[in-house]
């Protein structure tokens, strides 16, 4: 007969500490220095010491990321993770990093992320990528002119064909991540706009206008994930991650079952339950938002209104930080920096809202002046190919 192995109880995990490298307009750093500057700051954040990272996650830079970045922080994990599936990595690699953590296989887990998109182009390091390559299951694709915005744009049509979506509604969307940066001060652009400004913009797919499309920016960020025997020390109170999802749905458009359908249907019903919380219960929301048909139909797929009905959700300000379901409370990608893959920057923003840290003008409250108690972030990659969700929860 065999041994009988007795289950290892898993530990509650929390962030310890979050925070923001140089953001906007940075000419004058490496992507490296970026990454270490919000590690140096997260770490600061947290009130921790550096020997306590066993586990570390990185995507996006160098041959053998993260091992590169790894050395040039000078850390030696004995936990890595280097999942890049776009936009969601982050999400997906905080997922991951919280199962480790949780079944003792790491105690302190450093997301970093960091890049001069914005820099690299102005100098002629770069040129913007229309497309993420023409191999595989590309091919079929990128040489007819299918662009990344193109299969975007070709989605939110379909939802305005399918349900009556309007233009006026999605703008209404790059309105209200506007009016939310407004009280941002790291954010890249403050200056309110309208509905009829951002309809009357040069046209870059349709039906999406410049301001439906995210900005350009330089940046980055760093999340510190810890196990629960180790807040005691933690400079600041916890934030826990309560339950997270993820979910890949396709790469080639003919395989996309539904365009008004995104994989956040699946990864945020996974998180939810694994959270042991409703849609309903949520005090706000950080989405991936490269455009704003991404804000809309991830509102819809994760629950926050029926399939559909997304364009009457975010009218009358409901967006807002006021508002009854406040969402991208920086700014976003929209108006406060975008400089690649963003998610990590969703968590950041949720743990500051949490925390009471977001600053007047800009913080959530609920009823009586209270602290918000539930967050979730969502992060998009690809052309809706992958989706993570997180829950975040207070107390």
């Amino acid at each position: 007969m065999p041994s009988v192995i007795s289950a290892t109880p898993r530990r509650r995990v929390a962030v310890a500490g979050v925070s923001l490298s140089d953001c906007g307009k940075v000419d004058d750093a490496t992507p490296y220095a970026l990454h270490a500057q919000a590690a140096r700051r997260a770490l600061a954040d947290s009130g921790l010491s550096r020997d306590l990272i066993d586990g570390f996650g990185s995507a996006g830079l160098g041959t053998l990321a993260p091992v590169e970045v790894a050395e040039y922080l000078g850390l030696k994990p004995t936990w890595v993770d280097s999942t890049s599936v776009g936009g969601s990595t982050w999400e997906v690699m905080a997922a991951h990093a919280a199962d480790a953590i949780a079944a003792g296989h790491a105690n302190a887990v450093l997301l970093v992320y960091g890049s001069t998109a914005r820099a690299d182009i102005r100098a002629k390091r770069r040129t913007s990528n229309l497309s993420f390559g023409a191999r595989g299951p590309l091919q079929f694709e990128v040489p007819y002119g299918h662009s990344l915005i193109a299969k975007y744009a070709m989605a939110a049509r379909r939802h305005m064909h399918e349900y009556g979506t309007t233009l006026e509604q999605l703008a209404s969307v790059a309105v209200q991540a506007r009016a939310n940066a407004a009280h941002n001060p790291d954010a890249m652009y403050r200056t309110p706009i309208t509905v009829d400004e951002v309809l009357a913009g040069p046209m870059i797919a349709d039906p999406f206008t410049k301001l439906h499309c995210c900005i350009r920016s330089d940046g980055g960020c760093a999340v510190l994930l810890v196990a629960e025997e180790y807040v005691p020390d933690c400079a600041k109170a916890p934030v826990w991650i309560l339950g997270a999802g993820e979910h890949v749905s396709h790469t080639t458009m003919s395989e996309w079952d539904d365009f008004t359908v995104s994989p956040a249907a699946v990864s945020g019903r996974l998180a939810f339950e694994r959270a042991g919380v409703r849609p309903a219960e949520i005090d706000l929301a950080e989405i991936y938002d490269a455009f704003t048909y991404m804000t809309l139909v991830t509102l819809e797929d994760l629950g926050f209104c029926a399939k559909g009905e997304g364009g009457a959700f975010v009218e009358e300000g409901r967006l807002l930080h006021d508002g009854d379901l406040p969402v991208n409370t920086d700014g976003g990608g929209l108006s406060a920096c975008h400089p690649g893959m963003r998610g990590l920057f969703l968590l950041v923003e949720a743990v500051r809202q949490l925390r009471g840290e977001a600053g007047e003008g800009r913080q959530v409250h609920k009823a009586g002046g209270r602290l918000p108690e539930l967050a979730v972030a969502s992060g998009t990659g690809g052309w809706f190919c992958s989706s993570g969700t997180v829950v975040l929860g207070r107390g």
